[in-house]
């Protein structure tokens, strides 16, 4: 969510450094009094005693302590180091190492403990006894116990108006920053900030606030990254808490101008978070703590170096001194600190050091640069061919020669491609050939390469009901004496009907064909079942007909390409017929051509490092339609089915790349006017079809990397 910028380390501990390393005068050191030794010893309960052996009578020493990390320092005035190792692991009861440092006659041995304890200090002659007691004898906040003979050194008490905090205030910047502004005073007051939780604290230590002062900031309509600002009591201190907004990226920036105290909460766009995050260096060494005024810059490299377990060579141009007061941070992240304090540069050569000012470094690097370049030019040359096994020699060779932008051959070198056998052939130096084989290994690599399997489903569901009727009345009736009157379904009934009346000369008489009787005909064509009924009276005939029939269908057409292609290349699966047609010729003769009803897959893959694969796909799948005049004759149409796109997805996983889906209702009647719109009566004088059909497309694919058989490196 945020991160501390180093500036804003150093600026937030810079009161508290002060008020800890000011020491009186600046003498040196005078007689010739040097730190001897240091040992532990341990004791009942956890306890150590910490001996310090000078050469000479012991001063008073300046002690001071520090929670966060739980540190002990002691300074001793008028004295040198004479130690054997500056920085020593204990890991003996609460201490875990020692360090000490000089400057300017003075030294500092600073004892690191996993936390605060009860401690007692005595001078006896030219030894200082420095008695640790057990943390869990008492809190870390308690004050060290007096032991017999002993003199404890308590830490200076400020008055209470040199340590309240006057106010507390929160502005909003010209950017959308957040400003909690925090009025000291004391301008030495020491302040330490830190992640906890998500949240930013400030603790200002040894610190008093008005009861006014101790509330909830609700800032978050000030449109800032700030939620709340919270102000409270911690036992002598006084803790200011931040809560950011939720989905907010920030960084923050702490600085203190006099007697007021800034903690900026600045917002971060994602490109910056990006770019801030991969611009980071990450620091993995052990943990350290340092805290000196003015030493030697090569005093310190000498401690870091212990710590770190590591070889340094300092170069003689290394000078000047240094102040800064680091609180557990990785070695290697306060080793870039003072490098870029100071200007220098560090180069490894495995586990050497070497630490010189930049400009020094970067002659001697271009010392060697040109001794290489005179050697190379000084160098015989010698030819070597190179096996290409997967690659085409051809292609490897333009990333090679002379004159191609990232060219790695001399310019004394030549090289030719033999073909025929796949091979190049090198006349370089022994150094050169060695980069042109690595290069090759790397290059020269079994392309992958994938199967693509498309699925192409045609689907479709038919359903038509239809139901008809043939329905006839022919009647037979005397017409006075000699003729009769008859009615019928068509005139060659009525005829028919006549004429045998004539012919027999009157009764019995032939009636019409069936099929001519009717005077409804509307059946159903193809019937899947009907039933028919006839009444014959002794002057009239009733002919009736009833057809129905109910189709379903559903029906699935399954088509499956596949292909296998290499990494990049194209590839192409069709699979149909031709379909011949006649076509015109500007001579006037027809001419035999043809078209395509094929099912066709044409896909480009390309395979990512964590095994997907982007394709561009064609997918057809055409058929055979209806034949269409062309003026010449016929030809077939084409029904196409056709879908281009371009898709990402995981091996061996399939995705629908798309479909269409049509559906067709018809609804049909054929009815005698008037007659078949009379209620249940109506059902004789018409005929009712119902069509419903569906149709769908879909296209599926499934990518699978082939994966090479094990390879050894």
């Amino acid at each position: 969510m945020f991160k501390l910028s180093e500036i804003t380390k150093t600026a937030l501990r810079a009161a508290t450094a002060v008020a800890a390393l000011l020491l009186a005068g600046g003498a040196q050191a005078q007689g010739g009094r040097a730190l001897q030794s240091i040992d532990f010893t341990s004791q009942e309960g956890d306890r150590v005693l910490l001996t310090m052996t000078l050469s000479e009578a012991a001063p008073e020493p300046v002690v001071f302590t520090i929670d966060k990390p739980a540190r002990l320092s002691l300074d001793l005035p008028d004295t040198s180091v004479a130690l054997p190792e500056r920085y020593k692991k204990v890991n003996s009861g609460n201490v875990r190492s020692v360090a000490s440092a000089e400057a300017k006659g003075r030294t500092r041995v600073v004892v690191e403990l996993n936390q605060l304890a009860p401690y007692s200090l005595r001078v006896e002659g030219n030894k200082i006894l420095v008695q640790l007691d057990d943390p869990s004898a008492a809190t870390a906040a308690s004050m060290p116990a007096q032991a017999t003979g002993a003199r404890l050194m308590p830490a200076p008490v400020l008055s209470e108006s040199a340590t309240a905090l006057r106010n507390i205030d929160f502005r909003r910047g010209e950017r959308g920053e957040g400003r909690i502004i925090v009025q000291l005073a004391n301008a030495r007051m020491p302040v330490d900030v830190r992640e906890e939780g998500g949240k930013i604290v400030a603790a200002f230590r040894g610190a008093t606030a008005s009861e006014k002062l101790l509330k909830r900031l609700d800032v978050l309509d000030f449109a800032t990254p700030v939620k709340y600002v919270d102000t409270r009591r911690d036992g002598a201190d006084v803790i200011v808490t931040v809560t950011p907004a939720a989905g907010i990226e920030f960084e923050q920036a702490a600085y203190q101008t006099g007697d007021q105290f800034t903690l900026e909460i600045q917002p971060l766009t994602p490109d910056k978070v990006e770019e801030k995050r991969k611009a980071q260096p990450q620091f993995v060494g052990e943990r350290i703590s340092l805290s000196f005024q003015n030493i030697e810059t090569r005093s310190l490299l000498q401690i870091i170096a212990d710590v770190a377990g590591t070889n340094m060579v300092v170069s003689d141009q290394v000078t000047g001194e240094i102040a800064m007061r680091l609180q557990n941070v990785p070695w290697d992240q306060a080793l870039d600190i003072v490098l870029r304090t100071k200007g220098l540069g560090m180069r490894q050569q495995g586990n050497v050091m070497q630490v010189a000012p930049l400009k020094e470094l970067a002659e001697r690097e271009k010392v060697e640069l040109e001794t290489v370049k005179q050697r190379n030019e000084l160098s015989p040359l010698r030819s070597e061919i190179i096996q290409v096994n997967y690659a085409k020699a051809t292609d490897l060779a333009p990333l090679i020669k002379s004159g191609s932008a990232n060219t790695i051959l001399s310019e004394r070198g030549r090289m030719s491609v033999d073909e025929r056998t796949n091979t190049l052939i090198v006349l370089e130096t022994r150094d050169k050939i060695e980069e042109i084989r690595v290069l090759v290994a790397r290059l020269d690599i079994p392309v992958r390469q994938v199967l693509i399997e498309s699925r192409i489903v045609i689907a479709n569901d038919d359903f038509a009901k239809d139901l008809g009727v043939r329905f006839g009345v022919t009647t037979v009736a005397r017409n006075g004496g000699s003729g009769i009157v008859t009615t019928s379904g068509s005139n060659t009934s009525t005829n028919t009907t006549t004429s045998s009346f004539l012919d027999n000369g009157g009764f019995p008489v032939t009636l019409g064909a069936q099929a001519d009787r009717y005077n409804v005909n509307l059946p159903v064509t193809d019937p899947a079942g009907r039933i028919a009924l006839a009444i014959l009276g002794r002057d009239y005939l009733v002919d009736l007909e009833l057809s129905a029939l109910q189709s379903e269908g559903r029906g699935e057409v399954v088509s499956t390409p596949r292909v296998v292609t290499a990494n990049g290349k194209q590839a192409y699966v069709e699979q149909g017929r031709e379909l011949p047609y006649l076509e015109a010729a500007s001579s006037g003769a027809g001419t035999i051509a043809f078209k395509k009803a094929v099912l066709s897959l044409l896909v480009t893959p390309q395979i990512t490092p964590d095994d997907r694969v982007v394709m561009d796909l064609a997918v057809t799948n055409d058929s055979q339609g209806e034949n269409v005049s062309i003026g010449v004759g016929t030809a077939p149409a084409i029904d196409t089915r056709r879908l281009n796109t371009q898709v990402l997805v995981r091996s061996g996983e399939t995705v629908v790349l798309g479909g269409v889906y049509n559906q067709e209702s018809r609804s049909d009647q054929v009815k005698v006017p008037l007659l078949g719109d009379v209620p249940m009566l109506g059902r004789l004088f018409r005929n009712d079809s119902k069509n419903s059909n569906k149709r769908e497309l879909l296209i599926f694919v499934t990518p699978k990397v082939l994966q090479d058989g094990l390879r050894v490196n």
